[in-house]
């Protein structure tokens, strides 16, 4: 997921915070019923959306995890648009933002997105969301297991199993350790988004796991850390000459 560490430091309650902020990055499928809420002349004035608008377009402009995903978007035939597909608004509870299918916009939580590296990660996230969208028919609300394809590679994909996040969550392991973490991952943003038992959430993340986990795209590969993402994206980018060249 893409939630950010408490930069605090591990801990406890640190701990329990960062599992909230990490579940709470989702597909939204109650927004359309609340409407989009429409932000006034004024409401560019607070703090909060003017933080969020700018980490935003730091996050655009410098991420290589999101340069790469919106370079895959536009080759995708789905240029993304900052003004119209992301939207910086006030969340209920810990929710860090999600992807609305309906409209296509990603939704960041400005009073709930507290520093630029968990911006980062929420909109890395979501951006493999929206990328999924753009390539297949997903079904989000009628077929779990889509869902949980695309929560898995989000959870992969996005840097969110990374050692680093996964040493301020206290979890520590050798063996496999990543394939745990990202599997948990998705079974836990699946039930923050469905009303369903952890049990099916496990089965549908079990179903799809192997494919899902092994579909790299459009990195190529499991970006462990930028430095992974930047090769990925230098790999991307002479892909497209190669094949635009034949």
């Amino acid at each position: 997921m893409a939630g950010a560490p408490d930069e605090s430091g591990p801990g406890s309650a640190a701990g329990e915070q960062m599992q909230q902020q990490h579940v709470a990055c989702q597909v939204f499928p109650e927004r359309l019923a609340q409407g989009n809420p429409q932000q006034g002349f004024l409401s560019s004035f607070f703090t909060n959306n003017q933080k969020c608008q700018f980490m935003l377009l730091k996050t655009l402009q410098t991420n290589p995890y999101v340069k790469l995903l919106l370079d895959a978007m536009k080759h995708s035939g789905c240029a993304v648009n900052k003004e119209r597909h992301f939207s910086c608004e006030d969340c209920d509870g810990n929710v860090s933002g999600g992807f609305d299918a309906s409209t296509s916009q990603i939704v960041l939580c400005q009073n709930n997105i507290g520093n630029q590296a968990h911006m980062n990660r929420v909109v890395t996230h979501e951006l493999i969301h929206a990328f999924d969208h753009c390539r297949a028919h997903v079904h989000w609300f009628t077929d779990v297991r889509h869902l949980a394809c695309s929560e898995v590679r989000a959870a992969n994909l996005s840097g969110d199993c990374s050692l680093v996040n996964e040493i301020f969550r206290l979890h520590f392991g050798l063996k496999q350790h990543h394939q745990t973490c990202v599997r948990d991952r998705a079974i836990l943003s699946i039930l923050a988004v469905r009303n369903i038992s952890k049990e099916v959430a496990q089965k549908a993340v079990d179903e799809v796991f192997e494919s899902c986990f092994n579909d790299h795209e459009p990195f190529g590969r499991i970006p462990h850390n930028k430095t992974y993402a930047r090769y990925a994206h230098r790999d991307f980018q002479n892909r497209d000459r190669y094949y635009s060249n034949i």
